[in-house]
């Protein structure tokens, strides 16, 4: 075989790589390393069996899907937030659906806002379980309204909450896993922490914020490579989180009842959580098309994003000062760029 020849045909593998990338690209649903990791990487029903974890904000949305999902991989669950009634309700469907026994699942009410009581908390879990193999901050609210309309006690909640609350509850749970040297920490982040999204300036703010804890908090544990840092940042998901939406005052939601059909089901998002976790990856995104071409488009060529984003958020603020449903008229208008 002649060198001449023996180049065209690496130079037609090569090609033929590509294309196949672009065409795994067009169809996923995920970062391409995330995706990697479920077909190859291991699996949450092996590396998650019998791990104590404890979810914040499981009383609807993501968190309450984790929580069924968990059940069945017999993980001790803690399950967080403030509606009381609604962890009892998940802790049900959890006992009747998942493999877990009444013992294996503690019901902890936790406002993450009072960081006061983070301390106390913890102690109850350590208490219970003895150890916390994962934490999963999850609990959380977003934001719909232009930046000069907002009130500024609407800034200070979405911190409050999304970060200082997240922030706090991750400090008093560290010391015991640099102690025991293992534990992963699992932030749901989104990708407007990566991104920019118009009439969610305190949300992403909140976002951004968080990123940068998290990023900087994993340098700071190298000499502990046992406790992990992951960033799961879901693109739209099937929940609650627009219709409990913070507007422009902090007392008022959207109470939003849009179509959310467009959105990515939430059980297969929380799969991918699972996986991310098994994997210990660092930062996954998780969204359907066009979100996560915007996402890549963010990392690696902003100006173009940038551009995209522009003209995608004046059609998005003119929906939203005429009542026509933001979201999902953003998202269209990001398809059809898209395609």
């Amino acid at each position: 075989m002649s060198w001449e020849l023996l180049l065209w045909l690496l130079a037609l593998c090569a090609l033929l790589a590509l294309v196949v990338q672009l065409l795994r690209f067009l169809r996923a649903d995920a970062d391409l390393t995330l995706l990697w990791a479920e077909w190859q990487g291991r699996r949450p029903e092996w590396e998650l069996t019998d791990m104590v974890v404890w979810v914040t904000g499981a009383s609807s949305g993501i968190g309450e899907e984790l929580a069924y999902q968990l059940s069945k991989l017999g993980v001790s669950l803690v399950l967080s937030a403030r509606r009381v009634h609604e962890l009892e309700r998940v802790k049900r469907k959890c006992l009747e659906n998942g493999n877990l026994k009444e013992k294996d699942i503690l019901i902890l009410p936790l406002d993450l806002t009072d960081r006061s009581s983070h301390e106390t908390a913890t102690k109850a879990v350590l208490q219970e379980f003895g150890r916390i193999d994962i934490l999963v901050n999850n609990g959380g609210v977003s934001q719909r309204a232009l930046c000069v309309d907002t009130s500024l006690d609407v800034f200070k909640e979405l911190m409050e909450l999304n970060y200082l609350g997240t922030v706090s509850l991750t400090k008093c749970v560290l010391p015991h896993m640099i102690e025991r040297k293992q534990g992963k920490i699992v932030t749901v982040n989104s990708v407007v922490g990566i991104i920019a999204a118009p009439l969610s300036t305190g949300y992403c703010a909140s976002k951004h914020a968080l990123r940068g804890f998290f990023n900087t908090l994993r340098a700071e544990l190298t000499s502990y490579p046992g406790v992990t840092i992951s960033n799961i940042c879901p693109g739209p998901v099937q929940s609650n989180i627009v219709k409990n939406a913070l507007t422009e005052e902090v007392t008022k939601t959207t109470g939003s009842t849009a179509d959310e059909t467009y959105k990515m089901a939430t059980s297969r998002c929380v799969r991918l959580m699972l996986v991310a976790m098994a994997n210990d990856l660092k930062e996954v995104w998780i969204s359907d098309h066009p979100f996560l071409l915007m996402v890549y488009l963010w990392q690696y060529m902003p100006t173009w994003a940038w551009w995209l984003t522009n003209k995608a958020a004046s059609r998005r603020i003119e929906n939203f000062k005429s009542g026509v449903d933001a979201d999902s008229s953003y998202f269209r208008s990001m398809k059809k760029k898209h395609d």
